[in-house]
This record gives structure tokens, sequence and C-alpha cells, in this order.
């Protein structure tokens, strides 16, 4: 089965129609793709945000203070800034806003489709899980559609060959390689992760044997006799059930005909997988631009305090992100409401008060700047300060 959504043919569609999609967009796109590259991204989140304490805090430290950031728009109170309040009734504006930095930051591309309600303008934003999504194409190497694919049904939406904006807003990491989809920050500390993930494996590992190494049972009867087959299984299967495992940790052996315990040490270099691990810890933490000092992390004190380090991720990772998130939306937006602009109230965040403070101290002690100018550098309209 396959929808076809076409923008420039919108004005067409009957308004029970538009209700139809408006009221349940997704409601029938509840399983699974069966590409590869989705089984990939599958696999590739398991692993990391699933199961990695450090790559999960690090995403939902950048998108949790992604949604917390305030909108503004011009021209002011704009329409827009009701809409990603509530973009849709499943979700309210800061929980639309994380999924959508979350997308981005795990697999380089989010997709936000915007229904349309009777007057024709925005009703509603859905975000589309990346790795459904497939664009395709067309002969130039542009796309011509994008493709929703999940349990055997398609959604199609279309792409204006003229203008180029499709029925669907596409928005992407860089990624040097690939003209259609970004880069994931997953990608780049994959390895970093799967060492983090090991060494956390060969800890567990080494608990569940009483935090002791292995060691070697030796058969020394001293006249060159050897174990039975039979002997041998039913040594192996009495070590198993009544020594390995932590739950019996400190159980003295009882040995007999020539058997002895000959424990295994380990070297300071096998020793080293924990500074290994917390290597592998600040090495994702650099990928997600998150201050491995905010995720707790060992031996990174670059930062004076955790104010510097919470200003840090504002300035380096949270603000792009806001920035090129805010980008897309205004230009796709603006197909409805022409000359709108979105940005975030950098005035309003605060981690960033110390800067603010700072610029004011700077601005009130320019004397060679009248009032006015400094309202303008303060980004302060000089009409609404002369009625305040």
């Amino acid at each position: 089965m396959e929808f076809s959504f076409l923008p420039w043919r919108r004005k067409e569609a009957s308004v029970r129609e538009r209700k139809a999609r408006g009221a349940s967009p997704l409601a029938l796109l509840t399983g699974w793709p069966a590409g590869a590259s989705v089984r990939g991204y599958e696999a590739r989140v398991r692993e990391s945000y699933l199961r990695n304490a450090i790559a999960q805090r690090a995403v939902r430290l950048v998108a949790e203070s992604a949604a917390s950031a305030v909108w503004v728009s011009t021209p002011s109170g704009h329409p827009a800034l009701g809409l990603l309040a509530r973009p849709n009734p499943c979700q309210p504006g800061a929980a639309f806003i994380e999924a959508l930095a979350s997308h981005l930051v795990l697999a380089g591309n989010a997709y936000v489709e915007v229904v349309p309600g009777p007057d024709d303008l925005p009703m509603e934003l859905h975000l589309l899980r990346p790795e459904r999504v497939t664009v395709v194409p067309g002969p130039t190497g542009w796309p011509q559609e994008y493709r929703h694919a999940v349990a055997g049904q398609v959604v199609r939406y279309g792409v204006d060959p003229v203008t180029g904006r499709g029925d669907l807003l596409h928005i992407r990491a860089f990624h040097p390689l690939d003209d259609h989809y970004g880069l994931s920050p997953l990608e780049a500390a994959q390895l970093a992760i799967e060492t983090h993930n090991a060494a956390g494996r060969w800890n567990k590992a080494l608990l569940d044997n009483a935090a002791r190494p292995c060691g070697a049972l030796v058969f020394d009867p001293g006249q060159g006799e050897t174990l039975s087959p039979e002997q041998f299984e039913r040594l192996r299967a009495e070590m198993e059930a009544g020594f390995q495992g932590a739950q019996n940790a400190g159980r003295p052996l009882l040995l007999e005909g020539g058997l002895k315990w000959q424990p295994l040490s380990l070297s300071p270099a096998e020793l080293d997988f924990i500074e290994a691990r917390n290597a592998a810890a600040r090495e994702i933490a650099l990928a997600f631009g998150v201050p491995p000092m905010l995720l707790g992390l060992p031996g990174d004190n670059t930062y004076a305090n955790y104010s510097e380090a919470n200003r840090a991720l504002w300035r380096l990772t949270v603000l792009p992100l806001l920035t090129k998130i805010a980008d897309s939306l205004s230009a796709y937006l603006g197909h409805w409401w022409e000359g709108l602009r979105l940005d975030i109230d950098r005035n309003a965040i605060p981690a960033l008060a110390m800067d603010r403070e700072r610029l004011w101290r700077q601005v009130a002690a320019a004397d060679f700047l009248s009032a006015d100018e400094k309202r303008r550098v303060l980004g302060l309209c000089c009409d609404e300060a002369s009625d305040g």
C-alpha cells in the first residue's frame, strides 16, 4: 500500500482528508523495515544508547538542554511559536525538541512532517523515525521524493521539482561523503563505545568469578599418568557447579589424587583496562561535544569549575545545534509564513548568565555609545526599552 502527499497539490486536498491525516498520521506505521542500513542503525543504537551509560547521558544532556531553550520569533508573537509550544496532541514542545535533537545526534538526520489545517496553514508537526525514511534521488541527483516505509506500508512525500521543497522537512548534519544523509557522532564514537562496553563486560565477568583471575587445576601424579575422559568430565562438572561464580566465592577446594591448584595472576599491562575504559569514555564525550566533567569522568579537570564546563557545552554544542534547527524550521515554515524568523532567546539561558553580565558591564562602561546604541548592542528594541 502506498500513500503520496505532494506539496504543490496540497490545496486540492479536501478538509476531510487533511483532518484524517492530522488526526493520526502515523497510526498505521508500527513495524520495522528490513533494510540492511536500518538493522545497522538499530544495532548501533542498542549497543551505544541503550547499553552504554556514557553515550546515553551525553545524548540526553545535549537533547534535554536543547529542549529547555526559550523560542522567540520575528515578528514577535508569531503563530509559529504556538505551533512549537504544542506541535501535536501527543507531544508538548519540550518533548518534541528533545526528540528532534536526539534524532540529529543519534542518526545525523531528522524528519519533520507538517500537517496543514483547514486554512492550509501548519496545524501539527510530527517527527518520523530517521531509520524508516529513505531519500529517493532523481535523475539529476537531487531528492525527488522521501519514502517512509514500515510494516509493508509506504508513505511517499513528494518534492516540488521547481522549488525543491518537499512535503517533509529533512534536517541533517554535514556528511563529507554522502549527498543525502547526515553523519552521526555515533559513527565517530563507535570504536570508543565498543571498547568501553568490552571493558565493562570484562569487569562483569571478573566479578562473576569472585573478582579473581582464573587459575589452572594441574594433575601431577608423578608417573606420567593422565585423567581418563570420564574423570576429566566429572572433575570439570564439579568445578563448574561447586566452585565457579560469585555465589561460590571463598569456598575451599578439596583435591586428591595428585591434583593441585595453580592460580594465574594478571600482569600490570593486562590490568590497564580500567584506564583504557576511562579513555574510551572521554572519547565518547568528545564525539558528542560534552565536557567530560559534566559526565563525572575521572582525570578530566580541564575546566576550572562546573559552570565553565556547562557554559562550554552550550557555546560549543547546544547553541550550534539549536541554530541549525531554528534555521531549518524558519526556512521551511516560511513557505506558509513569509518573513518568519525563529531563534533562541539567549538571554533566557542560565548557563550563559555570566557572559551576559560581562557584556552588560562592558556596554555600560562604553561612554562613547548613546543610550539607543547601547540598547541595540544588547539586542533591545529602543521603543520597547523607552516604554518600559
